[in-house]
């Protein structure tokens, strides 16, 4: 596969992946509203364009990474991007406890 086909298909999937959380929105306008913690990047997103893959469920930005992942051939299995990711996680996690000891600090 080259470049150009490479870059074809992650504009591909980002329109896709953007479309799906339009059209979550569409569904439901109050899903924007509703918060998960992505297990694969930790941050806290919308509900609005995430996917459950088996037992994970990813934000709408880490399914776009997840599906350009799947479609240049770069892992066949969601565990494969979690575990990449996992420094993300992490450091995610640490800002978090330092907001939340500034938050009691204050």
């Amino acid at each position: 596969m080259d470049k150009s086909e490479q870059i074809k298909i992650i504009e591909e999937m980002q329109q896709v992946v953007a479309q799906m959380k339009l059209d979550d929105i569409d569904e439901n306008p109050e899903i924007v509203e509703e918060y998960f913690n992505c297990d694969c990047c930790g941050k806290t997103q919308t509900l609005a364009g995430s996917v459950r893959y088996g037992d994970y469920r990813l934000c709408n930005d880490c399914v776009l990474k997840a599906e350009i992942g799947f479609a240049l051939n770069k892992f066949n299995n969601i565990k494969t991007l979690i575990d990449a990711m996992e420094n993300n996680r992490l450091e995610e996690m640490c800002q978090y406890i330092k907001n939340d000891e500034n938050r009691h600090i204050n």
